[in-house]
């Protein structure tokens, strides 16, 4: 479900091995899809229940790749439906509210699970099996190799969603307390080889980590550019950024949607240009009884060769690998599995790791 830059390289990865059919509003989306891959394809508002509970019928599994903003209660029909889903929407509601219906209905459904959150979980998730973390932090961006003024970034999924994180209260874990801050605070520069120096702000990317791990330090902030927080700090409190409707000449608009239509021609990748993501997660606790670190670094770059994005392959090939798992019975629990559940088992874990690096997603570890 969704055709987008991620949705189509789920499609086309999960297609190597087994029958896809890929759905989207967007007719112009589904058209490389079919032509260039023998995709099958469905035009249709996937915002429609009965749309989606008949399109998935006759699946054995489903793929959400949606915007956020109707991404819970896509994954609530699929469920209704009775199907197993792995999700990559970064929607705002708690997904553990659909557990008790997921149970119910028999059914495996695993959200957030792109590259952060998604791989970030998983990581920290098969180590808080193997040691007694104290601290988990994780700085995570996506970004164009060009930097070109005013915005210096691209989009590669949804605009509201990345607005989001813009705007959704950021939530980490200080010495066991939930703290809760505005999106774009506390900001550091962070470097790295090969990129130098970018701007970390805390965002709301640790998500179920909140409450499925009882850790006492918790952290994941955002990469971008140095000078982004300045004029999105502008941008947000000059209202760009609100859902709350206003009147203009007798008619009423929300800003945020008028802001997205405006931003996305500017963020939007145009055909040859490249971007990168760049991830580093520091594990730190007690392994053995030893002080024990873990640095685990991942910079993919814009693949030349089949044109997709890095962030479309980091975020797709996590989800595509998690999909496997489910359909080779090798991640069966039942109802609503964050991906940190994922990675508990060693086998799947390790499995997910080799199955992005077969792909050029590597992780370097130390």
């Amino acid at each position: 479900m969704g055709a987008g830059l991620v949705g189509k390289a789920i499609a086309v990865d999960l297609n190597k091995n087994f029958d896809v059919t890929s759905v989207d509003i967007d007719e112009r989306e589904l058209e490389t899809l079919n032509s260039k891959y023998n995709i099958s394809t469905i035009k249709a508002d996937l915002s429609d229940k009965d749309t989606i509970q008949t399109i998935v019928k006759n699946c054995d599994l489903v793929i959400g790749a949606l915007p956020g903003f109707i991404g819970y209660e896509s994954v609530k029909n699929v469920v209704e439906a009775g199907k197993d889903i792995v999700d990559i929407s970064f929607f705002p509601e708690d997904p553990f509210d659909l557990d008790e219906i997921a149970k119910s209905k028999n059914v495996t459904a695993i959200t957030d699970c792109g590259i952060a959150p998604g791989m970030s979980n998983i990581i920290l998730g098969h180590h808080n099996e193997n040691m007694k973390v104290e601290k988990f932090k994780c700085v995570v961006g996506g970004l164009p190799v060009i930097r070109e003024w005013p915005f210096e970034y691209k989009a590669v999924f949804s605009p509201i969603d990345v607005i989001e994180e813009y705007i959704r209260p950021a939530r980490y874990v200080e010495e066991g307390r939930l703290v809760t801050r505005e999106a774009l605070s506390d900001p550091e520069l962070v470097y790295f080889d090969n990129v130098g120096t970018l701007e970390a702000w805390n965002s709301d990317g640790l998500r179920t980590l909140a409450n499925t791990m009882n850790i006492p330090n918790m952290m994941e902030k955002t990469l971008r550019y140095p000078g982004t927080i300045e004029y999105l700090r502008v941008l947000r409190e000059s209202g760009f950024f609100s859902y709350e409707e206003v009147n203009v000449k007798g008619k009423k608009v929300r800003p945020i949607d008028l802001t997205s239509k405006l931003l996305f021609p500017k963020w939007e990748l145009k055909p040859g240009e490249e971007d990168f993501t760049i991830m580093r997660i520091t594990i730190e606790g007690k392994e053995n009884g030893n002080e024990k670190s873990y640095i685990y670094n991942l910079h993919d770059k814009y693949n030349r060769e089949t044109n997709m994005t890095s962030m479309a392959r980091a975020t797709g090939y996590t989800c595509t690998a998690a999909a496997n798992l489910v359909i080779e019975g090798k991640f069966n629990r039942k109802g609503i599995c964050p991906p940190e559940y994922l990675g508990r088992d060693r086998e799947n874990f390790k499995f997910i790791l080799e199955y992005l690096k077969e792909r050029g997603v590597i992780f370097r570890i130390r």
